[in-house]
């Protein structure tokens, strides 16, 4: 009879241990989920304070090659322009371009990276579609912010000085003309966000291994740099006609809404049909994109690693 109550004694024991609820392991189920969101967010802030730190840096670059799209002038007459214009307007219009700059980047590393992840898990596709077809969808977020580039151009074009100081005023004056005179020059903006997604985030990597190993963290911001401003660079280049026409199609308030073939034949008799002059103002574009997305890779790929 001891022996048996023994035994019956070790199988409640063994019992009662089997329906001990796991708590430790629940715990760490219940928080992963959290953490993970959390950690996910990081490249949505680092491409904001990317785009911040490059658009402090660039602006009155910037506003040289705007004036050089817009009126087809040499790089000295833009700059005298703005010596015109004096320091204190220098910055004038900065505002847009930051508040643009800072969402639009921010949406498209933080946008590019949950999409390519979503993809993977759900479609059965080359990786290199599903990272375009998510560069593509990213870069058609980031013209839910048109408004602020079409009020940057309205501030930085000197013949409006006369009618609006501020964003604020700039935006109210467009307001009369509807919703869609916010979005004016969008499908040109679609077009290059596009192209330049793909080709910017399925180059990047390729281009970054072709480089010095880098074994130390100043090399690698340099490789960083070097990395992001050559492909930044191309395409500056590339989409420089895009950005043109993009241009010309903001500069304007009201009147009839312009196709952009119509717009981009308009600009190519304007400047006698020769493709050097459709190109003004490219090899400055070229050094500002080398330094801006030298300065926007090497950023985001820094707050990367202490994020």
């Amino acid at each position: 009879m001891p022996f048996m109550r023994k035994i019956l004694s070790n199988m409640i024991d063994s019992e009662a241990h089997e329906k001990r609820p796991p708590i430790l392991t629940s715990s760490k189920q219940d928080i992963s989920p959290h953490i993970t969101n959390v950690g996910e967010m990081k490249h949505y802030l680092c491409g904001c304070c990317a785009a911040f730190n490059n658009v402090a840096i660039t602006y009155p670059i910037q506003k040289v090659l705007f004036r050089q799209q817009l009126y087809g002038i040499k790089t000295r007459d833009a700059v005298l322009q703005l010596r015109r214009d004096g320091f204190r307007n220098l910055y004038r219009g900065i505002l847009p371009p930051l508040m643009q700059k800072t969402t639009t980047l921010a949406l498209m590393f933080g946008l590019y990276e949950d999409l390519s992840c979503l993809l993977r898990k759900h479609v059965r596709a080359p990786e290199f579609a599903t990272h375009g077809v998510a560069a593509v969808l990213a870069g058609t977020a980031e013209a839910i912010f048109t408004p602020l580039e079409r009020v940057q151009t309205l501030l930085q074009n000197h013949k409006h000085h006369d009618k609006f100081t501020n964003t604020y005023q700039a935006f109210k004056a467009l307001k009369c003309h509807g919703i869609g005179e916010y979005y004016r020059g969008l499908v040109p903006i679609l077009f290059r966000n596009g192209l330049s997604n793909v080709l910017f985030f399925g180059l990047r990597g390729p281009i970054k291994e072709h480089l010095p190993t880098a074994t130390t963290h100043s090399a690698h911001l340099v490789n960083d740099f070097i990395g992001g401003g050559l492909l930044g660079a191309m395409l500056g280049f590339l989409c420089f006609p895009i950005n043109v026409v993009k241009t010309r199609l903001q500069s304007q308030i009201g009147g009839e809404f312009q196709s952009f073939p119509k717009v981009f034949q308009k600009i190519w008799l304007e400047r006698d049909r020769k493709l050097i002059n459709l190109f003004r103002g490219a090899h400055l574009n070229y050094h500002r994109s080398l330094i801006s997305w030298g300065i926007i890779n090497a950023t985001y790929e820094f707050l990367l690693k202490f994020i």
